[in-house]
């Protein structure tokens, strides 16, 4: 044990307000991971629910781990110091059940890092009685959890808090009839969205596709995404308080889900049906913020959306607090939510019309049109913002070289206007390759070239790079085709996953799929048929697959889909 590494955790508590710590021997232990370094980990707001959830039962004890930093990490494998939880420096191995909360796919690598660290078996399968049960939630779980089969016992499928009470009242009760960690794992199977997936079989066909996936006996044969149906019944906000975090702010969440149908979202689709908490909650929220005087962080799909958004913006000011969103859509931001933004110091709007053609923009289903960006601008330059960002994807399904034109000439266009109205500020490019997602009507489309994305990629860039206060920033493409296999990958990539781990991360992975015969390709590259079994389909969203291959047709027809509405039964989650 290094004792440096273990004040410094000490020291990382010590800076804190309001964590949970409980004495030893008096409730069950559990780990909560984080994936990511504490600095990006503490700005998740979903992890601070659920460790407030399991907190505030009477049984559990739950603590927090992270993938050490850098610089750290060399020193717990010099030392052979093994992962510990920041609330009582325990080592990883010693936890009963251990919590992964996992929200981006480049984590898997860390996931199987951490368990490396914290001596904890990486194989589910390896695992015997007196080891750690490791389940794992968010995102990416909720969506794809195929590729971690082999690694987590069991998957929350859904939003936590209607998920993680009864999760926890069947484990506490197969704890105390003595139950086998089999048994154990078929009674967690019974709990409405829990996924355990040592109960279901893959099989494959010749040409390497899914043929079935058949559940053991006594499995559920289809599992349902739970959410939660009234979300001021769970108030969701900051719970600890630390200054060293990605987003330094007090995070409160306005609202969940969204109803635009966007056809690249995963989120979109995976967390219908959109949800509101009342402005009541929210305020009594931002009165628990108070005694912090942290900038208000509002969470949401799209703050702009919130149906009393300048009501919330005119409470926050009046406290006396500045604010910052998570997000705004072009088409609804008001004048009250730019200027109450500007106040409280925001250097750079952000806008996200993801594509820059009409057509591109009918594809995806956006709804975001050029006069919303400019209407946005002026509320922006009008507030005395001087700085723009622009989200835009590169390789959407049906996308052709004048698509590339067109943002070429729409960023060409915002800058002249900037311009016009005196702004010497920057105009920002942020970039990045798309991936199709399971869950969304893309999830049949092919991920476009990446030789043919990155040569688009560098057009944009050297073309927009040669004006002044332009700039083009792209996220990786290797890291985003590494994505792509992961995002839609079957078990057997989980296989190459493993491998890769061995072979040293990320880097390895491409080698790893060649040596388990897996050829990117196909998991890239080909456009999947409309019967073709994915290996997600276990899984229940609450939509039929039909409604989905529909917005695909529709998509390919640049016809548009209304929003979500009171009444509505198009997908089926209603």
């Amino acid at each position: 044990m290094d004792w440096e590494l273990k004040k410094g955790l000490q020291q990382q508590l010590e800076a804190e307000r309001g964590y949970y710590r409980y004495p030893a021997g008096t409730r069950t232990r559990t780990a909560l991971v984080y994936p990511n370094s504490y600095f990006v980990g503490m700005s998740n707001l979903g992890f601070h629910i659920i460790y407030d959830l399991l907190n505030k039962r009477p049984d559990v004890a739950c603590e927090r781990a992270f993938l050490p930093d850098r610089q750290d990490i060399t020193r717990y494998e010099n030392t052979r110091t093994p992962v510990m939880t920041i609330e009582s420096q325990t080592p990883l191995y010693e936890f009963s059940l251990l919590a992964f909360a996992v929200s981006f796919e480049m984590d898997y690598f860390n996931i199987l890092k951490l368990l490396e660290l914290g001596r904890v078996k990486v194989r589910a399968a390896e695992r015997g009685e007196r080891d750690p049960i490791l389940i794992a939630g968010g995102p990416c779980p909720t969506f794809n959890p195929e590729p971690l089969a082999a690694i987590f016992d069991a998957f929350i499928i859904g939003e936590g808090e209607v998920i993680m009470p009864a999760f926890m009242d069947a484990y506490q009760a197969a704890q105390r009839e003595g139950l086998t960690r089999a048994e154990t794992l078929r009674r967690l199977a019974c709990v409405p969205g829990v996924y355990v997936p040592s109960l279901y079989e893959h099989h494959y066909a010749e040409d390497g596709t899914l043929a079935a996936i058949e559940p053991l006996p006594g499995a559920p044969g289809q599992i349902a995404r739970q959410w939660v149906k009234d979300l001021d019944a769970w108030p969701a906000h900051t719970v600890v308080v630390t200054d060293n975090t990605e987003f330094n702010f007090y995070l409160i969440e306005t609202a969940r889900g969204c109803g635009r149908h966007c056809r690249f979202c995963m989120a979109g689709y995976c967390f219908r049906k959109p949800r509101n908490r009342s402005l009541k909650v929210i305020e009594a929220e931002v009165q628990e913020a108070l005694k912090y005087r942290k900038r208000i962080g509002l969470m949401g799909a799209a703050i702009s959306d919130y149906p009393e958004i300048n009501a919330l913006c005119k409470d926050i000011l009046g406290e006396g607090l500045s604010m910052s969103v998570a997000s705004f859509r072009a088409d609804s931001v008001t004048k009250e939510l730019v200027d109450s933004l500007a106040e409280s110091g925001l250097k750079t709007l952000t806008m996200a019309p993801e594509a820059g053609s009409v057509r591109m923009r009918a594809v995806i289903n956006k709804g975001i049109e050029e006069h919303h960006l400019f209407t946005s601008m002026d509320l922006g330059l009008a507030a005395g913002i001087k700085n723009f960002r622009l989200y835009i994807m590169v390789g959407l399904p049906f996308e052709e070289e004048e698509d590339i034109d067109a943002i070429i000439d729409m960023t060409n266009r915002l800058k002249d206007y900037m311009e016009e109205k005196g702004s010497k500020g920057t105009l920002t490019l942020s970039v990045n390759p798309f991936i199709p997602k399971p869950f969304t009507p893309f999830q049949w489309e092919p991920m476009a070239d990446r030789r043919v994305v990155e040569k688009r990629l560098k057009r944009l860039e050297k073309t927009l790079r040669r004006r002044k206060h332009i700039i083009v920033n792209i996220e990786s493409p290797k890291e985003a085709y590494i994505q792509g296999v992961l995002s839609r990958g079957d078990r057997r990539v989980g296989e190459a996953l493993l491998r890769a781990h061995e072979g040293g991360g990320s880097k390895a992975f491409k080698r790893a799929m060649k040596e388990c015969a897996l050829d990117p390709v196909f998991y890239l590259y080909r456009r999947r048929p409309e019967t073709e079994l994915f290996p997600w389909e276990r899984l229940d969203m609450g939509f039929r697959k039909a409604y989905l291959y529909a917005e695909l047709q529709r998509s390919a027809k640049l016809e548009s889909t209304i929003p979500c509405f009171e009444g509505c039964h198009r997908c089926g989650v209603c």
